[in-house]
């Protein structure tokens, strides 16, 4: 059972974003499905979205429980829900399944609508570039026009960097745990 802090009962939410993707690797994925779940409410002028970007073995999962899974805490419901430091009384907050993932968002386990079979080992090569594209459609499908926060640890942390150079202007607030602009050699083969 979640804390009394928790946000409690949550449910992933799925979009289908019907739009070229080009990717860094010069592939294209025609159109590509989005899981997401979301917490607290997004205020009259959307100026209170926070995105929590996962890290490598994340999810979209960020907080709460599922109802029929009851020990299915969100990895990060520690940090957000109410009076937590991402408080969900104060902000809407957004997790996404990364583009490639294993949990729901288009991926290796995917139909390519090209072959009509899966991806598998043909899924096209994804950079951090290419998912926070994928999040500005989702951050487009919402209706928000700038986050108030990009967070991201490790992984997440590239994420909310990267966001800082490609959409400058719709990020006010970027806070980057664990994470580096650079990777070293140690850092690719950890």
């Amino acid at each position: 059972m979640p804390d009394s802090n928790s946000v409690g009962i949550v449910t992933p939410q799925y979009v289908h974003i019907d739009k070229p993707l080009k990717l860094k690797s010069s592939s294209v994925i025609g159109s590509y499905n989005l899981v997401y779940e979301t917490y607290g409410s997004l205020n009259a002028d959307h100026s209170n979205a926070v995105l929590v970007c996962h890290a490598l073995s994340g999810n979209h999962h960020v907080a709460g429980i599922y109802e029929d899974k009851p020990k299915s805490t969100g990895w990060w419901d520690n940090m957000v829900g109410p009076g937590k430091p991402i408080d969900t009384d104060k902000f809407f907050v957004i997790g996404m399944n990364n583009l490639g993932g294993c949990h729901g968002s288009t991926g290796p386990a995917s139909i390519d609508a090209r072959t009509g079979k899966h991806y598998g080992a043909n899924f096209p090569i994804i950079t951090v570039e290419d998912w926070v594209e994928t999040q500005a459609q989702l951050a487009e499908h919402l209706g928000i026009q700038q986050f108030a926060a990009v967070v991201g640890g490790s992984l997440g942390g590239m994420q909310a960097l990267q966001w800082t150079l490609d959409y400058p202007d719709k990020v006010r607030h970027a806070l980057v745990i664990a994470a580096a602009a650079k990777l070293t050699a140690q850092n690719i083969a950890f």
